[in-house]
């Protein structure tokens, strides 16, 4: 069983000699607590390649201190990270070896640094005695463990001040303010871990590269690809832990690459590239069962709490909300149970694989301001025919289906026009924000489509029940209402997105 907490930390360097300033004249600490002396021994793990310090993760098993145990570190922004504790055990345990997976895959993770940490520890308290912010001077002694340096060794001091749990972050600037007033500076390794690799590396180790700015289109679409793939990597541990949204962005970058391999085909060679499309649509639909539910429910929750009481007949509340249960459920399930499948393992490692060795066309070496463009505008004119075909079409069944279409399309235009922004600049952001107005109207369209069904299943069960289905009726009809609304905006909305000097503009 794991357990999560935010650590939010700023580390500083010292020297043996360093010792606390007065904190009390820090805003908000009334109180400054010397609360001894620990000893902690930490060991890091990591892949060979050192997969997980390249991402700024850190994986340990350490004793001593009050949370002895195994943590697990993600970064969240710079000072802030989210740390996963698991009980003490001799072998990783097996929740934290799945948040790791999209990361490591089928590569073992082995000790690669010893840290062990003579910590003094000082707690700041408020005027009503509660805990601000814990500081710490730890003095450091680092071994490296590899094969490659093995027995190296690196000691320093440092300072560490960590906010507690529910206090003000200004309590770290206050801080700040009086170390940086005594001379005490922040630190430049942003981890013990980093620094330990560092100073005891025996040569070169993996790190992220710094990509150089693109010039191509291709560049300029590898760039994207890039982007998109690293957000599928690092929203893996999120999804696992069912973090809020994070279904919905994995599920995004899916639809990004699809649609990049799609619009770019004359970048990037289709025989490389199609296999991926439908490896990616496959996961695009796996997630898609978690990610449904999560909007169908929210949206018809808004509805019933949105109901004065006397239309509220029945057990409406109670019913929605036993069924939302078993349905997200199930969905969370098998969403969990998708990520440790080889077929999505493989597909990181087939996208890892195109991204190391690019299947470039000769169209990729053209200027972006020339290629781009194009493939963009190959979209809108596929778009512009759907939505043309679907405002032909009688409310009913048939129009609801042209106008789903016409939104994939849509969302396919704006995704290209996002890829192309840091090339074309100004005139690719309003072209991709017209195009996001249109899926707005027609994805608020489809949502209506996908409650109706939900409601009138819903009115079903109550029949059956023998409780009344007139606010399911109810429910229903205003459904009907807002899909006619929507599809009477389409017209409007369309004809600002389709406005000819967009598309001049975008063509420069």
């Amino acid at each position: 069983m794991a357990d999560s907490k935010r650590e939010v930390e700023r580390k500083y360097e010292a020297t043996p000699e360093t010792r606390l300033p007065d904190l009390t004249r820090a805003a908000g600490v009334s109180a400054v607590v010397h609360r001894g002396l620990r000893e902690l021994d930490a060991v890091y793990y990591d892949t060979e390649d050192f997969r997980l310090a390249a991402d700024s993760l850190t994986l340990r098993r350490r004793t001593g201190g009050d949370d002895e145990g195994w943590h697990l570190k993600l970064p969240v922004s710079a000072d802030v990270r989210d740390e996963i504790q698991a009980p003490l055990t001799d072998a990783l345990p097996p929740a934290l070896g799945e948040l790791l997976r999209s990361r490591v895959r089928s590569t073992p993770v082995a000790p690669v640094v010893r840290i062990l940490s003579a910590r003094d520890v000082h707690h700041l308290l408020d005027e009503k005695g509660a805990l601000l912010a814990e500081v710490s001077i730890d003095e450091v002694l680092a071994e490296r463990l590899t094969a490659e340096g093995h027995g190296t060794t690196s000691a320093w001091t440092e300072m560490e001040v960590e906010l507690a749990d529910d206090a003000d972050p200004a309590v770290l600037d206050a801080v700040e303010r009086r170390l940086r007033k005594a001379g005490v500076r922040p630190s430049a390794a942003p981890s013990k871990l980093s620094r330990a690799l560092a100073e005891t590396a025996p040569g070169k180790r993996r790190t992220k590269k710094k990509e150089p700015s693109p010039r191509t289109a291709g560049d300029h679409v590898l760039a994207y690809v890039r982007r998109q793939v690293e957000a599928l990597v690092e929203l893996d541990p999120a999804v696992r832990r069912d973090l809020p949204d994070s279904v919905h962005r994995m599920r995004v970058a899916t639809r990004r690459l699809r649609s990049a391999f799609r619009t770019y085909r004359k970048v990037l060679d289709r025989t490389v590239t199609d296999p991926l499309r439908d490896e990616l649509k496959w996961l695009a639909a796996e997630l898609g069962i978690d990610r449904d539910q999560e909007v169908l429910d929210a949206r018809l929750r808004s509805h019933v709490d949105g109901l004065p009481a006397p239309l509220l007949l029945g057990p409406v509340s109670a019913r929605l909300q036993l069924t939302s249960v078993a349905r997200r459920t199930d969905s969370r399930q098998h969403v969990a149970s998708v990520l440790d499948t080889g077929r999505y393992l493989a597909l990181l490692d087939a996208l890892d694989a195109l991204l190391a060795d690019p299947p470039l066309l000769p169209a990729a070496a053209r200027a972006p301001q020339d290629a781009l463009p194009r493939a963009v505008l190959q979209d809108y004119e596929r778009l512009a025919t759907r939505i043309g075909h679907a405002l032909e079409l009688a409310q009913g069944e048939e129009r609801d289906v042209a106008m789903h279409e016409a939104r994939k399309a849509a969302k396919r235009v704006r995704y290209a026009a996002e890829a192309a922004k840091p090339a074309l600049g100004k005139p690719a952001r309003k072209f991709a924000k017209r195009m996001k107005s249109v899926q707005s109207v027609l994805g608020d369209h489809q949502d209506s489509v996908v409650a109706r069904d939900a409601l009138r299943a819903l009115a079903v069960q109550a029949h059956g029940a023998g409780e009344s289905a007139f606010t399911w009726g109810l429910l229903y009809g205003r459904e009907e209402a807002a899909a006619a609304a929507r599809e009477r905006e389409l017209p409007e909305a369309w004809a600002r997105a389709s406005h000819p000097g967009l598309r001049a503009a975008l063509k420069g």
